[in-house]
């Protein structure tokens, strides 16, 4: 299993940037996937998911309205568009894959059900 982000920079306050997630290794397609961030001096929080065929995604309440996960299952690549980007946004961003595959349940938020994680790409918002 490997997942490589990317994307991550500096961004002003307001501002935009997308990250990406490729996947390889495994039935991308099987698996709910997610990102996380880390805030320096804090812990690992969940910030959105998606299930296996992007139907359905879920975000933490902090970022709804601003960012939005997405997948191309053809490109075994989960993305995260984030817009009206604050500087308590930053962090360093992983994405993750959830633990059991051809889940029928709900998007987990709870990072201790991803059993995969990338290398991370550090998300800087300040002016």
């Amino acid at each position: 299993v490997q997942l490589v982000e990317s994307g991550g920079g500096l961004a002003q306050p307001g501002g935009s940037l997308r990250l990406s997630c490729a996947a390889s290794g495994f039935t991308f397609s099987s698996y709910h996937m997610s990102w996380a961030r880390q805030a320096p001096g804090k812990g690992l929080e969940w910030v959105s998911g998606i299930n296996s065929d992007g139907s359905l995604t879920t975000y933490l309440d902090s970022v709804k309205g601003r960012f939005t996960i997405s997948r191309d299952n053809a490109k075994n690549t989960v993305y995260l568009q984030m817009n009206s980007l604050k500087p308590e946004d930053t962090g360093l961003y992983y994405c993750a894959r959830f633990f059991h595959a051809n889940w029928g349940g709900r998007i987990s938020n709870r990072v201790e059900e991803y059993d995969s994680w990338g290398q991370g790409t550090q998300v800087t918002v300040s002016s």
